[in-house]
């Protein structure tokens, strides 16, 4: 579904800023596949995904998606493939609008625009029952300005925008760093559900080791603008924090020096 190969990306390169964001990725994912990505400031992980969306362009190496080559395909023209949640609760939405109509904008991504929008009445009804999956109170408050709700109900409306389409990717950008513990748990439970029950490919930025164990099927870690790391399976299913902590010394020859991603586990 997704395949990168050779990837390097420098910022303000021949200058005293220069930084070596990646430094030669290669990435495969499967149809199906649930990755987690984690890693300390700095180890490329937020870059890669903007370099995946087109925000970024590549210095060299190349992207595939579904075997089609967007490596230079504009930022807009490529939106179609992905599904994206942000950190940022206020961001993916129209705080303005309402519920309904930030989900209607969704659905009719990339479809011919006319002068009429108006939203029918088996519009309504097919996003009060996706809302209701969300088991949020949400399906009553569809004329709600989405502005009005709290962090985590945002992130979930915002997750069904993102899935509505059934992009070829999810991309789950740290989405849940900005909420509460028990807000957050609500959030990764229900972006789990999603891609189970939808069957989408996703990968998912993190700095909590504990959900990177915890969620999907495959663990990816990077160090230094690398992947040094790609765990699946049994493997994955017996990892622990200390285990993965192990490894990542074991690997890079340094001790894993992240305070944020540490402290939060």
């Amino acid at each position: 579904m997704l395949e990168i190969k050779n990837i390097y990306k420098t910022f303000n390169p021949g200058t005293i800023n220069e930084k070596k964001a990646l430094n030669g990725v290669d990435l495969t994912l499967a149809d199906g596949d649930f990755v987690t990505v984690i890693g300390g400031n700095g180890a490329g992980k937020s870059t890669l995904l903007n370099l995946i969306t087109g925000a970024y362009s590549v210095d060299s190496g190349y992207i595939f998606i579904d075997g089609i080559n967007i490596t230079n395909m504009p930022e807009h023209k490529r939106a179609k493939y992905f599904g994206r949640v942000f950190q940022d609760p206020m961001t993916g939405t129209a705080a303005t609008m309402e519920i309904a109509e930030n989900l209607a904008l969704a659905a009719r991504r990339g479809k011919r625009r006319t002068l009429k929008f108006g939203l029918t009445s088996k519009e309504k009804e097919k996003y009060k029952e996706m809302l209701k999956v969300l088991d949020l109170g949400l399906e009553n408050r569809l004329t709600s300005k989405v502005g009005l709700l709290s962090g985590g109900q945002r992130q979930a409306v915002t997750l069904l925008m993102a899935t509505l389409q059934n992009p070829k990717l999810l991309l789950l950008d740290e989405h849940t760093a900005a909420l509460d513990p028990k807000t957050s748990a609500k959030v990764l439970e229900i972006s789990d559900r999603i891609i189970k029950s939808e069957n989408l490919t996703a990968m998912m930025v993190t700095h909590n080791m504990n959900d990177a164990i915890t969620y999907g099927n495959r663990l990816i870690m990077m160090h230094e603008g690398r992947v040094i790391l790609d765990i699946s399976g049994e493997e994955k299913k017996r990892l622990t924090v200390e285990t993965l902590l192990h490894k990542f010394e074991e690997v890079s020859g340094s001790e894993f020096a992240n305070d944020k991603t540490l402290l939060s586990n």
